[in-house]
């Protein structure tokens, strides 16, 4: 281990420190604490000079990886670099500190960003309206579903309780569903990987509120007949819910409200320029159709009656208010910003690249990892596990997508995601965004080949990687049920 690897306690030293404070001039100052209120017992802080610390937080942050790094292949996430100037920009004094209580005519400016990302992804989707207060994706599913379920019980419908979700799903959609307050039924996937109409048909009773879809799917495939699926819910009076996880594959060519949805949610930290990952910071705008855009959340931003002024109303015809004041402003400006750099001429490029990048990994592997479903993807596909028989060996080797995954890290990649979609079982889920140069992705399909042949002739190679980075492998299970979150003296 070197020096500054070790732990900050691990440096500490009796007597040594990196600050002073200015002796006391007064014998008694007004704003000191009260003696029931001061510590008893020393706080147990490290004794360390202030290059030790420098050091020791730089180091730590040279162990992270990030899409500043290195390439991010992270499926269904859509880890695409950043560019600087939007973090700049959101940096500004003016934006950056913004105090939600302002009155209205101080933040004017704000509220006129607020507007033009609106209108910008209204452009972008198809939709009519847009709220922005969302402040993630997954609490803009939920944001969609209260309009859902505002919407029936709006027009006195009140038994539409269930929500249809593809075997497909993301995650969060059926645990939006559930915190909504709604019961899921699930419709079942063809082996093509797309939403089996015969399946999906004898669902739509009177009791169903809407069906919950990404187009295209996890898998990365376009649902082909999401024309008749439309018409289909619709008929049986439901409404369509568009998961927006993967509009990066249709940026600029294909919009959801043309494809029939009725309401949706943008993640703007992974379509529209935000880092993200670590929990936040995110944004989940919801967009709503025309027939739906007068049951949007509080506060709505808008101008004013009687003057050119900008004002944040109440909408007492929405679900009432699901964030404290207006979303997360700092992340609506890097996707305005974004947008607006762009432009109408560059935006449209965003889904083609995204797509040919993909194909083009996928193209290059599948002769040595298994592929389920062997059609033209779009931004993301899923491979299922090594193949083995054409790596050389067969299944007695026994290396497994994690194994493959750990491998990865050696060779300076972030892994992919893994064991989803459920649909698989070795499910390797790839997603290489527009932004990727094609050296780059040529040395990610290098070292995804090497590491097959490394399974077929050193299993062991992967079973015990990875061999350079910071942390090894940990034990997973301990992980999950002991985890060690802080360090003590003695441990």
């Amino acid at each position: 281990m070197r020096y500054y690897d070790k732990l900050i306690f691990e440096l500490s030293r009796e007597g040594r420190q990196g600050w002073s404070l200015p002796e006391n001039r007064w014998e008694e100052r007004p704003d000191e604490l009260p003696e029931g209120l001061k510590r008893k017992n020393s706080p147990g802080l490290p004794q360390v000079s202030e290059p030790d610390v420098v050091r020791h937080y730089v180091n730590l942050s040279d162990m992270n990886f990030g899409v500043d790094t290195g390439f991010y292949p992270l499926g269904s996430c859509t880890m695409k670099y950043n560019p600087k100037i939007n973090e700049e920009i959101a940096s500004i004094p003016g934006f950056a500190c913004l105090h939600p209580l302002q009155p209205a005519e101080t933040v004017q400016g704000a509220m006129e960003i607020y507007t033009g990302l609106a209108g910008c992804l209204c452009s972008l989707t198809g939709m009519s309206a847009f709220t922005l207060n969302p402040f993630a994706g997954a609490h803009g599913e939920l944001t969609g579903l209260m309009i859902m379920r505002q919407y029936h019980i709006s027009r006195g419908d009140m038994k539409r309780t269930k929500v249809i979700v593809p075997d497909s799903a993301h995650g969060t959609n059926p645990a939006s569903a559930a915190v909504c307050g709604l019961q899921v039924v699930e419709v079942k996937s063809t082996p093509e990987g797309l939403i089996d109409m015969e399946d999906l048909k004898p669902l739509l009773d009177d009791t169903v509120a809407g069906i919950m879809m990404t187009n295209p799917n996890t898998l990365g495939l376009f649902e082909r007949e999401i024309k008749e699926i439309a018409s289909s819910v619709h008929a049986a009076g439901g409404l369509l819910y568009y998961d927006g996880a993967n509009m990066n594959a249709l940026l600029g060519k294909v919009r959801p409200g043309d494809m029939g949805f009725d309401i949706m949610h943008l993640n703007l930290h992974k379509t529209f320029s935000t880092p993200h990952g670590g929990g936040g910071p995110g944004a989940g705008p919801v967009g709503v159709a025309a027939h739906i855009a007068g049951l949007l959340p509080s506060p709505v931003v808008r101008k004013a009656e009687d003057s050119d002024m900008y004002e944040m109303a109440e909408n007492p015809d929405g679900p009432g208010r699901i964030s404290g004041f207006a979303g997360n402003f700092g992340v609506l400006v890097k996707a305005y910003v974004y947008i607006l750099t762009l432009g109408k001429e560059n935006v449209k490029n965003v889904g083609p690249y995204s797509v040919l990048a993909a194909n083009y990994v996928k193209e290059s592997l599948k002769d040595m990892y298994r592929l389920p479903v062997n059609s033209l993807c779009k931004h993301e596909f899923v491979f299922d596990g090594l193949d083995m028989d054409n790596a050389g060996t067969d299944e007695s080797a026994g290396c497994t997508t994690l194994d493959v995954a750990k491998r990865l890290l050696d060779y300076g990649f972030h892994a992919p995601t893994i064991y989803f979609p459920l649909l698989f079982h070795q499910s390797i889920m790839i997603e290489p965004t527009e932004t990727e140069s094609k050296e780059t992705l040529d040395a990610f399909i290098q070292a995804m080949r090497a590491i097959a042949r490394e399974a077929a002739t050193q299993p062991d190679l992967l079973k015990s990687a990875p061999h350079n980075t910071p942390v090894r492998r940990p034990d997973e299970t301990l992980a999950a049920t002991r985890p060690v979150l802080s360090w003590h003296p003695g441990l």
